[in-house]
This record gives structure tokens, C-alpha cells and sequence, in this order.
């Protein structure tokens, strides 16, 4: 993620994979620090398919946290 300002403003979305085609689900649009303790605040299978995206990027939270 090129964007590491804990300022900086992402979306936090769900993939659902599970749905034909997969289905995104916006779950939080705010700073990355917020983005960050909301997900980790979900339970294990839904961090699975968490994504935030910068205006430049995108990164699985689980990538990004190193799980």
C-alpha cells in the first residue's frame, strides 16, 4: 500500500466471494487509523475478505496487518 499516512482517507470493503461474481460491501470511508480498528474488530471469516483502497491503491487487510 503506498499510502501509509494513518490520516489518509480510504474505503474499508467487504469481498463477498461467496455471492456468483462476488459482491463488494462498504463498510467504513475515513481515515486509514479508524479503517484499521474497525477491521480488526470484525470476526476472523469476515477480516478474510476485507480490502481498503486508497485514491492510488488497494490491499487486503490481512496482507497488510501480516496475517
Amino acid at each position: 500500500m503506498r499510502t501509509t499516512n494513518l490520516a489518509a482517507t480510504v474505503r474499508l470493503y467487504h469481498l463477498d466471494s461467496d455471492i456468483e461474481g462476488g459482491a463488494a460491501e462498504t463498510l467504513f470511508y475515513g481515515t486509514l487509523d479508524e479503517a484499521m480498528r474497525i477491521a480488526a474488530e470484525q470476526p476472523e471469516e469476515v477480516q478474510e475478505g476485507l480490502y481498503l483502497a486508497t485514491d492510488n491503491d488497494v490491499v487486503a487487510y490481512l496482507d497488510l496487518i501480516g496475517g
